[in-house]
């Protein structure tokens, strides 16, 4: 029971923070992270932007045309080669991204990152075995958790 309730409040946290960040800035948490993304390396494309966050090319699309519709990004032809797009966040992102209470990615990614690399690696040990015993659909590491927890928008 011990480790269920500490499960509950790893999760509690997740969505805590993305409700905080919908309730500022009308976002959810996935898109804000994609966001950033755009934000920090103008003129990014889609596949890259999908590596960057370690998701699928076509969520990384769903959100792009979120920000798009919401008119807080832009998305031209690259000149080298028209097939691929570059993203550049436009003032309106920028203004978003300025009320978001940080980090961009998530506390659940922030917190992983600051722990030790034997931490990381009996945690992803043990993480497999339970996915295994629940036998978890393992396509689901593509999907934001922002978007698991319900707190993204679905286009």
């Amino acid at each position: 029971m011990q480790v269920l309730r500490r499960f509950r409040v790893v999760f509690n946290a997740v969505r805590g923070h993305f409700q905080e960040i919908e309730r500022r800035v009308g976002l959810g948490g996935a898109q804000v992270w994609a966001l950033n993304v755009i934000r920090d390396h103008p003129g990014i494309g889609i596949g890259a932007l999908a590596k960057s966050m370690d998701i699928h090319q076509s969520t990384a699309s769903n959100l792009v045309r979120l920000l798009l519709r919401k008119e807080l990004i832009s998305m031209t032809k690259a000149s080298q080669d028209r097939r691929h797009v570059e993203l550049q966040v436009l003032p309106s992102g920028l203004t978003v991204l300025n009320r978001v209470p940080g980090p961009f990615e998530g506390v659940l990614p922030d917190a992983l990152e600051r722990l030790p690399a034997a931490t990381l690696l009996r945690l992803e040990q043990d993480l497999g075995q339970l996915i295994l015993l629940l036998k978890a659909d393992q396509q689901a590491a593509g999907i934001p958790l922002a978007q698991l927890s319900g707190q993204d928008e679905h286009p």
